[in-house]
């Protein structure tokens, strides 16, 4: 019997992953609003890495998940989980792994209140994907990685997961520290996704800019030291490396967002990270006017 999968948000990040389960074989189910299943039922999800040719493959799509599923990727905007979470009936996942590949952390409430008991926390890198048109994408970078970790499910159970991904060609880590790895891909982009966007600079000319790159620095300090108040050591000068250890070219798909007119999750990002920070009674200035000079953008 084919494994099913499906992939709640099918946009740049999951339609990307669309196609790889397409490929690897697996039974692939789109859910989307019924605009989003009307025109990729007709079209197809055109899909472009590495400069090769582009192929169009085409996933089933529903606009209601009522079929069980091994895994649920859920890739939305902060802004439309709520609804989206409305088109999922949460038998589907009974004895299946839902993972969010979502940006910030305040979405795992949301996702534990809906799925009581089968969510993993994750996080992307070494990915960078864009929609060129409505069912168009292009992936720069060639292969994913994927970091997982649940303080619900068992060791079994997101082994499962992981090896549903690998399969897809999708590199994968297994981890057991939930809040740690959140905690340390939002230090970094709380900092970016308000940097790239409001100086529409790139990551290479940010960390060269003299205005910019103190300005991150500071904010980068305070992030980690509000990740250390809520029990995840992480040192700004480790992360300030994987910084400059990203591509020159990169942005931020929240600075894709403003750039194309979009809202973007900026304050479900950075906005998310000074409330942790409130809430703990760790200063962080330069986070808090990050967050409010791109607000609104």
């Amino acid at each position: 019997m084919r494994t099913t999968v499906a992939v709640l948000g099918p946009g740049a990040v999951g339609g990307t992953f669309a196609v790889r389960f397409v490929n690897a074989d697996y039974r692939t189910l789109c859910v989307g609003p019924p605009a989003t299943v009307q025109l990729m039922g007709f079209s197809g999800i055109s899909f472009e890495t590495n400069g090769n040719e582009p192929v169009v493959v085409r996933p089933e799509m529903t606009e209601q998940l009522v079929q069980p599923v091994s895994l649920l990727l859920v890739t939305v905007k902060a802004a439309q989980l709520e609804d989206a979470l409305e088109r999922v009936d949460p038998e589907v996942v009974a004895e299946g792994v839902v993972l969010p590949l979502m940006n910030g952390f305040e979405h795992m409430d949301s996702l534990r209140e809906r799925f009581p008991g089968r969510v993993a926390a994750g996080a992307l890198s070494r990915f960078e994907a864009y929609r060129v048109g409505r069912m168009q994408i292009v992936q720069k970078t060639h292969t994913a990685l994927v970091t997982m970790a649940s303080d619900d499910l068992s060791e079994r159970e997101l082994e499962r997961a992981a090896d549903l991904l690998q399969r897809a060609g999708i590199d994968v880590e297994v981890e057991t520290d939930e809040k740690r790895v959140l905690w340390r891909k939002a230090v970094r982009l709380s900092v970016l996704a308000p940097a790239t966007a409001l100086s529409r600079k790139t990551v290479r000319d940010l960390r060269t800019d003299l205005e910019w790159r103190p300005r991150m620095e500071q904010a980068l300090s305070e992030a980690c030291a509000i990740a250390n108040a809520d029990g995840v050591s992480l040192m700004p000068s480790a992360q300030w490396t994987r910084i400059t250890e990203l591509e020159h070219d990169l942005t931020t798909s929240a600075a894709r967002d403003v750039e194309a007119g979009r809202p973007s999750e900026i304050d479900a990002i950075t906005g998310a990270v000074v409330r942790v920070g409130q809430r703990l009674g760790v200063p962080c200035p330069m986070l808090t006017e990050l967050a409010q000079r791109s607000t609104g953008l």
